[in-house]
């Protein structure tokens, strides 16, 4: 099988593929013929900066064509998408059932990568902000793969208005088109009237004005591996309150939970309330074309690589 990976940390350009062994599902595992892979900010960032190589994962989906012992709900011919830690860019892929949901009939492979991971990460960043009906919300990197999706459920859950910031004033019309009521962009002096609770994606520099755009006694839910600090007086004068949240956690911590997010997001998409959008789809041997559009910040909405 193919298999992309890299020797040294670095741009794109560092990314090749390689031939690779099948793997075997151990205990817990699903072994997955892949048909399409989300491909995510965190991982291209890790591809740059960290010293040691890593594993390429990420979300995957496509056909079980085996299990490891203990396995139970699963079998060869499932149509699964979730969340892999070790080699994901590739086309087999081993995926623990802990984090492995079915994909509905009629749903693509395309559609599950689309939706699923980014969509746990902003409705589970959304539940963090703990919104109430007729608040107004901020979105960070409104024009990404988990941020095109939390503009979309910001409304859903009541938000009478929804601000988007993004990088470039050319993707204003995507974010608007979402059901956003206002785009910002980072650079602007003033991010407008105060919200009363963000979701940031992007972190670093970001982060301070961020939380300058959230009311008094309002709240910043960071989900961003992009870091970032902040002044504690900024908070302690405003009575702001920000908030760490990563998904993971609840996956390992929380399954039932977990679960009931992933199926209440498939109601969101069969109700029309949920859109989720993909900017392009690139062939496995394309991954380094792929990881320069999320580097470049170009995306509107998910990026895939098809094996």
């Amino acid at each position: 099988m193919r298999r992309v990976q890299y020797e040294h940390s670095g741009g794109p350009e560092v990314l090749e593929v390689v031939s690779a062994e099948v793997p075997t599902p151990g205990p817990g595992e699903l072994l997955v013929r892949v048909e399409a892979i989300g491909v995510t900010l965190p991982v291209v960032r890790k591809v740059r900066e960290q010293r040691e190589p890593i594993a390429l994962g990420g979300e995957v989906a496509g056909e079980v064509v085996a299990v490891g012992d203990g396995v139970t709900g699963y079998a060869p011919g499932y149509r699964v998408t979730g969340l892999v830690f070790g080699h994901g860019y590739a086309d087999y892929a081993l995926l623990s059932v802990a984090m492995a949901t079915p994909i509905p009939d009629g749903a693509s492979a395309v559609d599950a990568v689309a939706l699923v991971r980014s969509g746990l990460v902003a409705l589970g960043a959304l539940e963090a902000a703990s919104p109430k009906e007729g608040e107004s919300a901020l979105v960070t990197a409104a024009a990404s793969g988990v941020g095109h999706l939390a503009v979309q459920l910001a409304r859903v859950r009541g938000a009478a208005r929804v601000v988007g910031a993004v990088s470039d004033r050319a993707k204003a019309e995507f974010v608007l088109g979402l059901g956003a009521d206002e785009v910002i962009e980072y650079g602007q002096e003033s991010w407008g009237e105060p919200v009363d609770y963000a979701l940031d994606a992007v972190g670093g520099e970001l982060l301070g004005p961020a939380v300058a755009a959230v009311a008094p006694g309002g709240r910043l839910v960071a989900y961003s591996s992009g870091g970032g600090t902040i002044e504690a007086y900024d908070l302690l004068v405003g009575a702001k309150s920000v908030i760490g949240f990563q998904i993971a956690r609840i996956a390992k911590g929380q399954p039932d939970l977990y679960d009931h997010w992933r199926q209440e997001l498939w109601q969101y998409v069969a109700s029309g309330q949920l859109r989720p959008a993909v900017h392009a789809e690139f062939a496995l041997d394309e991954a380094a074309e792929a990881h320069r559009v999320i580097e470049e910040r170009v995306n509107l909405g998910k990026v895939v690589l098809i094996p």
